[in-house]
């Protein structure tokens, strides 16, 4: 048995903000620890970036302004959602060359988008190959309330895996077919959920921290930046009976500010860069300070974390769903002003009826299993010449 007939599973991302990363990660794990055979083969591929200079030159673009001038993410989106750069010949033309090149080479057996500007070339793809009937395109959106992108809408897709009522619905009004759309729940990597005190405690005690003190996870999210840095300015300057953890991400400069604003903290604080193990950090800790993208709100509601989402400058449109949909379900407060912070913060920590409401809260706003229900689904979507071959192979 050749390996190039072991079953392929290609994953479509792209670095613009993590969330859409820790997606193609979280399917990975969950083919390693889900998948029902031990024959399969995954690959990612940053497709935005890697197909051309100019794409790349994009993300960029995004990235710098997600970190430095969050205030202006409604207007990108605006402009996204009316210039539809996904669906322009001038974008297709330059990056449909090194999407072709992809098959050539891997030959994947299902392709699986979690990015909004990537359904629409791939399908030309399969299109001009003349493969569209035999390799299925299935699109995991990561965006898990109604309000999302027009670009995760395409006419090919084979299935959508959705996150929520509202996400299947804002599709329908896109004009995506209702019977292409399961609701499956958030991509979320299996390492994240709920610590047992003993795990928190001994997840703090490898932070430096105290294994017993009420602990704050102030996370500014994969690229660093945005309003956290001010929120945590705000924080450090209270008297808090707490300690605090600050994740920095991909942001040398931050990293190196937030050093300085912690030696001035009236409580202990461990700054740390960027962390291939966030899942530590949020089992750390009793409560999350970050801006409520929709894998990071996920992954803290598996590990049953309340959040205090940054609502300071409004939420870009794609997330405001989900920071009302947090409020409103009581798993999360809502941060209007920087200032604020200090008694928030002093108030879960004091009242233990308050953070046991907003703790049970979270319980109640994921779909468990999600990750092995979206593997599942993947798989039952293998073409009937690849499942033979795993047969054969296992015989």
């Amino acid at each position: 048995m050749s390996q190039a007939r072991v079953p392929k599973i290609l994953i479509i991302s792209s670095d613009t903000g993590g969330g859409h990363r820790s997606a193609a990660a979280a399917i990975v794990a969950g083919v390693q620890k889900f998948w029902e055979s031990d024959s399969y083969a995954v690959r990612v591929v940053r497709a935005v970036e890697e197909s051309h200079a100019i794409t790349d030159k994009l993300v960029r673009l995004y990235n710098w302004v997600l970190q430095n001038k969050q205030h202006w993410m409604k207007y990108l989106y605006w402009a996204v959602n009316r210039l539809r750069p996904e669906t322009r010949e001038f974008f297709q033309r330059r990056c449909i060359g090194f999407c072709k090149e992809i098959f050539e080479k891997w030959c994947p057996h299902v392709v699986v988008s979690v990015h909004p500007l990537t359904q629409h070339i791939f399908a030309r793809v399969l299109r001009e190959l003349h493969l569209a009937d035999q390799i299925p395109l299935v699109t995991v959106v990561t965006d898990p309330c109604y309000g999302f992108w027009k670009g995760w809408a395409c006419d090919d897709v084979r299935l959508y895996l959705v996150a929520s009522e509202e996400a299947r619905q804002q599709l329908i009004d896109y004009g995506v077919a209702a019977d292409r759309i399961k609701v499956s729940g958030m991509p979320v990597h299996p390492k994240f959920d709920l610590p047992d005190e003993r795990t928190a405690q001994a997840a703090r005690t490898a932070l430096g921290l105290d294994a017993e003190k009420f602990t704050v996870f102030v996370n500014a999210g994969w690229v660093g930046g945005g309003n956290i840095p001010e929120i945590f300015r705000e924080l450090v300057r209270g008297e808090l009976d707490v300690q605090a953890i600050f994740l920095a991400g991909r942001n040398d400069e931050l990293r190196a500010e937030a050093e300085e604003i912690a030696s001035h903290a009236k409580f202990p604080v461990k700054v740390i860069g960027y962390s291939e193990h966030v899942e530590q950090l949020m089992q750390a800790a009793n409560v999350m300070i970050s801006k409520l993208g929709g894998l990071t709100t996920f992954e803290a509601l598996a590990c049953r974390l309340p959040i205090i989402a940054d609502a300071t400058t409004p939420p870009m449109p794609q997330e405001s769903g989900t920071v009302s949909l947090v409020a409103r379900r009581g798993a999360g407060v809502l941060l209007e002003r920087a200032s604020d912070i200090v008694p928030t913060v002093r108030r879960l920590a004091t009242d233990a009826k308050l953070y046991a409401q907003m703790r049970a809260a979270t319980a109640g706003l994921a779909i468990p299993q999600s990750t092995r229900r979206i593997v599942e689904e993947i798989a039952a979507l293998l073409p009937a010449h690849a499942i033979s071959a795993e047969d054969e192979q296992a015989a």
